[in-house]
């Protein structure tokens, strides 16, 4: 089993998720099908690309924010 980092935004009516550790980027309605669409798109690219992945970490990556007073 492997632990990839996911980042999901609304963007207007849609949920994206990007799998940060391949770039696979898919969408959905809901959170839950944002998420369940991206693990269909990654288990996709994985089967076309399995060299990918001796990349992976089989713990979770720590994942924060920066907070920034001016830009």
């Amino acid at each position: 089993m492997f632990k990839l980092t996911t980042i999901i935004t609304k963007e207007n009516k849609w949920y994206v998720a990007r799998c940060i550790e391949v770039g696979v980027v898919s969408q959905g309605k809901t959170i839950e099908e944002a998420q369940e669409n991206l693990k269909e798109a990654v288990e996709l690219y994985l089967e076309d690309n399995p060299g990918a992945k001796k990349y992976f970490s089989k713990t979770a990556p720590l994942v924060t924010t920066l907070e920034l007073e001016r830009v």
